[in-house]
């Protein structure tokens, strides 16, 4: 398998919908101008009062600072923005160690809140996860599970760089094509940028784009490889953290290699999960009597797509490691995607019919569908911004013995996660960290939710994340659920959520939600 298979994306858990405008969004929008109208400014539905803040970020020239001001204006893209939301531009220094030198524009997209001026806290930041995601996709496509905040919130999603319009990563010769050709191309196409797009430094832009949003401090959701950036920003500026919620956490005490095995023992015991349920509660279940002959089937099926794809409809086929990563999507719905999987796994062993089982994928997926191997369309930016962060280049003969162990790991999911490990090797520059640093004495408490049956992101890590923030700053709050996320689908999550966002008072220590693990 080429190296563009070569890792499985961190996904936020938020089922069915938009997968298809965040690929599309990150090939349409190419430049800013594409998507962004300055002569048609929003219209508010009743007079409002904007925000401003007194601290903005330390050592960058005025003309960033109190001399920008955001000119938000009507969305052109994606279509679903086109009524209700603004979009903006912010500039940023490329290089923080020179902030006079080269600038870029960072996209952003908000929707205004709904309720009266006076009960309006500020403004919500969110992240969706990837990295790849574009958030000016992915916030009109997913605001109906965030819409019980914009009473309190505007609510303001972003490019990260890399990503969409913000200094989009090129990694193939065809120009406005994201995907990935491999390390070289990267550094052919996108070489001056690929330094400057880790997330160390979109957190330094969250710093930025909090002050110009007018908040003296961040209030932010980030989900999956968000709870990453969330974490970074309060390392690196804990004075200035607000209300941020770190939702499918992380673990920041993992590099690359260790998180393809962590993951990858989450997903089978998903899938094992699945395959017991299947056999007690679904009549002639396509994996059979239980976890073991499961197994034994998903490799016969392996072996048979491995030899010949089974065709998915539309010019498509489904090959054994397209197989793993389907499976995966489906695992990450947790028990809503128990029934689908089981019917599309019977077209597939029954009658060859891989349609169902990839269209449901795709509708299972997240924003950043895009980013998993079966679809390129920000699997440049992923890597990119994976590898940029990443530190180790360890030699093949360690790279091998890595790839074992995940193999080894999982019998249905093992092969297609073991290439997870050999996706930095030739990165052309060097990485920030092993691990990032997420220590944030000072900061304000932040709230980390985690699923103990998440596929994804494995519960550990959040406990772990939290952990790692510091004593009296990470909050655990933990979810006895299966599937990638919680929010807004456990009314208890739910509940704990809101009201530390409305409010900042977060959870009891140890709170403990029950869910479909319970």
């Amino acid at each position: 398998m080429s190296d563009a298979h070569a890792i499985r994306s961190r996904r936020p858990g938020l089922p069915a919908g938009a997968l298809i405008i965040a690929g599309v969004l990150l090939v349409a929008i190419g430049a800013v101008g594409a998507w962004l109208r300055h002569d048609a400014p929003a219209r508010s539905a009743q007079p409002r009062t904007e925000f401003t803040a007194n601290n903005p970020p330390a050592g960058l020239p005025t003309a960033l600072t109190t001399g920008q001001h955001l000119r938000w204006s009507r969305c052109t893209s994606p279509p679903a923005a086109r009524r209700g939301y603004d979009c903006a531009v912010m500039k940023t220094p490329l290089d923080y160690r020179k902030p006079d030198g080269r600038t870029i524009d960072v996209a952003l997209i908000r929707h205004k809140a709904t309720g009266p001026n006076a009960r309006r806290i500020g403004s919500l930041v969110l992240n969706f996860g990837g990295p790849g995601v574009s958030g000016v996709s992915a916030l009109p496509a997913y605001l109906d599970q965030y819409k019980s905040l914009l009473d309190r919130y505007d609510l303001v999603s972003f490019d990260p760089r890399g990503v969409g319009a913000t200094i989009p990563v090129r990694c193939a010769k065809t120009a406005g094509d994201t995907g990935y050709e491999g390390a070289d191309a990267c550094a052919e196409y996108s070489g001056a940028l690929l330094p400057y797009i880790g997330t160390s430094h979109t957190a330094r832009d969250l710093d930025l784009m909090r002050y110009l949003l007018g908040d003296e401090r961040l209030h932010y959701f980030g989900v999956s490889y968000g709870t990453a950036l969330g974490a970074v920003y309060a390392h690196l500026y804990p004075s200035h953290v607000g209300r941020l919620v770190l939702e499918a956490s992380v673990d920041p005490t993992e590099d690359l290699s260790e998180e393809q095995l962590s993951q990858v023992k989450a997903v089978q015991a998903a899938f094992d999960r699945f395959a017991a349920h299947c056999a007690a509660r679904i009549s002639h279940c396509p994996t059979g009597e239980g976890p073991e002959e499961a197994a034994r089937r998903m490799a016969h099926l392996s072996d048979r797509l491995e030899k010949e794809p089974a065709p998915a409809g539309g010019g498509r086929s489904l090959d054994a490691d397209d197989l793993a990563y389907a499976v995966s999507d489906y695992l990450d719905l947790g028990t809503d995607g128990w029934s689908p999987l089981a019917e599309a796994l019977t077209a597939l062993i029954d009658h060859n019919d891989a349609g169902p089982l990839s269209e449901g994928a795709d509708d299972a997926g997240s924003a950043e569908s895009a980013a998993t191997p079966h679809d390129d369309s920000s699997r440049a930016a992923q890597i990119a911004i994976t590898c940029a962060d990443s530190s180790p280049r360890p030699g093949f003969e360690r790279l091998d013995k890595d790839a074992a162990r995940v193999e080894a790991a999982s019998p249905v999911f093992g092969e297609a996660w073991s290439t997870g490990v050999y996706l930095c090797y030739d990165w052309p520059f060097a990485g920030e960290h092993a691990t990032p640093q997420v220590s944030a004495d000072g900061a304000a408490p932040v709230l980390v939710v985690g699923g103990t049956g998440d596929p994804n992101t494995p519960f550990p890590g959040a406990r772990h994340m939290a952990r790692a923030l510091g004593d009296g700053v990470g909050v655990l709050l933990t979810a006895e659920e299966e599937g990638h996320g919680t929010y807004p689908y456990n009314r208890c999550v739910t509940e704990a959520v809101d009201t530390y966002l409305r409010t900042g008072r977060t959870p009891a220590v140890g709170t403990v939600c029950r869910g479909s693990m319970s």
